[in-house]
Formats: structure tokens, C-alpha cells, sequence
């Protein structure tokens, strides 16, 4: 059983803790996710079962859209709602002013990463440093900021749909907000609206999957892998080619001679992903799906 699920996760609930949920509910010990989601969070978490783990990093390295509503005039330990209050001050910012200081973080912009973060520094998650008090300096990260919208002002409070690239913490902007705004600001709420392609429209909850499940239809829910490889170019190869692929041989393919591709058997099913060797003029299979050498 293998396949990937479009999960609204619900608040409250570590992205941890829904793979846990799937594994019991699907009876498949192979299961993670593609982009961690806090614990406040909610919306689209794509959980990977089985060898559709192999393709999880293509699904993390998808751009993000979330909503989020932001809170004026607070900062917290953890830049969100479920952190220590760290100060508090009345905020004299119009709308207007707000507005004008989002459009100052469209682009390529530098983020310095929260303490309370799953990087790692020395050998520990950030957090776990955090926990015990000790505060690291975080070099800051390049990331995109696509597009801020607009989407309500409910003063001390905010909220806008941002169009992010992968690594983005929504945290650390709401956070970077508050402070060029000279009142800082934490996270209040956040619901990750699409990741990649896959958007909340057509995620389905974890009752939904048990429920599915339990009545013998839990495999309609998984989506095919290659829906995480929508946007790569693919190729229908024949049975000798397919069964050189299984064995890991490069081979050569009728088509544009760069780059990546998923190649198909004769039978349509997704044999492997392959990367283009110059040096050889072959494709070389990078990752091989089980099925493949049969």
C-alpha cells in the first residue's frame, strides 16, 4: 500500500502526531510527512505511506500558501499564541501603515530562523536548547516571499494569505513584521492553505481516513506518487528498457537530453526517477520503485 495523503490537520495535533494516527489506521509502519505544520496549525499536511516516502522531498521542496492572522502589540517566546508573553505595549499603526510595511518583505528576503525551531545546532533541535533556556545566535536563511494579500484588519489584529517558497517560518514573519512596525507581534493563527498543487479544498481528516479505512475504501484516498512529480517531464518506456531501469542501468531515451524524468513501463505504472549524465549521454535511474525488476 503505497500513496500520498492530502491531511487537514487539525490544531493542536504535532505533525508527528497525525503520521502516528495513519500508521495505526493504515497498519503501515513506513509513514512520514513532507513539511513539518505547529502544533497551533492547521490545514494541508501531506503524509506520505509507504514508498511514496521516497518522494517526500520533492513534496517539501513545493512553494507554500497559508493564512495567517497576526497579533499586534505582543511578543512571545515562541513568535506564536502558545509562547510565554515576553512584553506587551498598545499599538498606534493604522491599516495603512500595515499594508505598507507587508509589501517591504515581497521578495527575496533574509529570516532569521525561531529558537523555537526543529533546526538543529551542535547536535540538538533548537528547541530543545530553548527549553532549557539557552538562546543560540541563528545566522539568518534566504527565502522568497511570492506574495502578501490582504485579507481582513480586526485591530490589534491582522490577517493575510502569504505565498511562500519551502523553509519560509510564518512565525519568524509575523515576528520580522512586528518589530519593523516598532510594537512586535506574534502568530495567532495559521492554516496552511495549499502546499505544491495540493490545496485544502481537497484535504480530507483524519476521521475521514479512519472511517475510509475501517470500510475496506481507505486505499481510494491515497493519491498516486507521481503527483508529487506532476511538473516533470515523462516517458513510456518498453519492456527491455523497463527491465534494464529495474536493474539500475542507465539507458538511452527519445527525448530532450537534460535534466530529470519519471519513466513509465509498458503497463503505465511509475518505474523510477531518472537523472540525465552528460558524460554518458544516458538517463541514469536515481530512484527505482518496487515493482520495478518484476
Amino acid at each position: 500500500m503505497s500513496g500520498i495523503l492530502n491531511i487537514n490537520k487539525p490544531a493542536g495535533m504535532t505533525s508527528h502526531d497525525v503520521v502516528d494516527r495513519v500508521r495505526r489506521i493504515t497498519g503501515v509502519r513506513r509513514v512520514g510527512h513532507a513539511g513539518t505544520l505547529d502544533p497551533l496549525a492547521t490545514g494541508v499536511l501531506l503524509v506520505c505511506v509507504g514508498q511514496a516516502t521516497r518522494v517526500a522531498e520533492y513534496l517539501m521542496a513545493s512553494d507554500k500558501r497559508y493564512r495567517a492572522t497576526i497579533h499586534l502589540g505582543v511578543r512571545t517566546s515562541t513568535d506564536d499564541a502558545e509562547g510565554e508573553v515576553l512584553s506587551s505595549q498598545e499599538v498606534q499603526v493604522s491599516e495603512g501603515e500595515v499594508q505598507a510595511v507587508l509589501q517591504e518583505f515581497v521578495g527575496r528576503i533574509q529570516q532569521v530562523p525561531p529558537m523555537y525551531s526543529a533546526l538543529k545546532r551542535g547536535g540538538k533541535r533548537l528547541y530543545q536548547l530553548a527549553r532549557q533556556g539557552i538562546t543560540v545566535e541563528r545566522p539568518p536563511r534566504p527565502v522568497t516571499i511570492h506574495r502578501i494579500e490582504w485579507v481582513k484588519w480586526d485591530p490589534p489584529r491582522f490577517t493575510i494569505d502569504v505565498t511562500c517558497s519551502p523553509g519560509t517560518y510564518i512565525r519568524a514573519l509575523a515576528r520580522d513584521i512586528g518589530e519593523r512596525l516598532g510594537c512586535g507581534a506574534h502568530l495567532a493563527a495559521l492554516v496552511r492553505l495549499a502546499s505544491g498543487h495540493f490545496t485544502l479544498d481537497e484535504a480530507v481528516t483524519l476521521e475521514q481516513v479512519a472511517e475510509a479505512f475501517a470500510a475496506g475504501r481507505g486505499e481510494e484516498l491515497l493519491l498516486p506518487l507521481d503527483e508529487a512529480l506532476r511538473d516533470w517531464p515523462a516517458v513510456t518506456v518498453d519492456a527491455e528498457t523497463a527491465r534494464r531501469i529495474g536493474h539500475g542501468q542507465a539507458v538511452a531515451l527519445p527525448m530532450s537530453s537534460e535534466g530529470r524524468c519519471r519513466a513509465y513501463g509498458p503497463d503505465g505504472q511509475l518505474l523510477a526517477l531518472l537523472e540525465y549524465n552528460g558524460q554518458k549521454g544516458l538517463w541514469q535511474p536515481r530512484k527505482v520503485f518496487r515493482g520495478a525488476r518484476s
